[in-house]
């Protein structure tokens, strides 16, 4: 199995302990300045016939969203998932370099509204969409979307 990482990629250093399972992570930004993100898929990845799992593609798409949501807001801020949809179109192996594209649709002051695509080389393996709330650190007040 190939090991390498493409180059412009490095060690990710954010998300959190359960989505930091799921690696080793690593990322690079985009010519929209979006994080991609990267991962090698391992037997630990895949189900019992061998290809990628549906829960670990849509934990990595979920959590590949919340990073570029953070990153995109540029103040400290955690979102939480409040709606995803998740669409399966092939499969991954191990040995596949699995990347995760993000855009951001829109950015309310709670809400916000968001897709990812998890890709092996140009075919798609996952489309998820979803709506994500912004959660402020402890003592500050709520926004309103209004």
């Amino acid at each position: 199995m190939n090991d390498a990482v493409p180059e412009g990629f490095t060690p990710l250093k954010r998300g959190g302990p359960y989505f930091s399972q799921l690696g080793p992570l690593y990322s690079r930004r985009d010519e929209f300045d979006m994080v991609v993100l990267g991962l090698r898929v391992t037997e630990a990845h895949t189900n019992m016939i061998g290809i990628t799992h549906g829960g670990m593609l849509v934990t990595y798409a979920d959590g590949a969203l919340g990073i570029n949501l953070s990153v995109a807001r540029g103040v400290p801020r955690s979102f939480v998932t409040v709606h995803l949809s998740n669409d399966f179109i092939d499969s991954g192996r191990p040995g596949d370099w699995l990347e995760a594209h993000v855009r951001i649709r829109k950015m309310g002051k709670r809400l916000s509204f968001a897709d990812c695509e998890l890709k092996v080389g140009d075919k798609t393996l996952l489309r998820s969409n979803g709506v994500f709330a912004s959660i402020n650190p402890p003592g500050e007040p709520v926004p309103n979307d209004g």
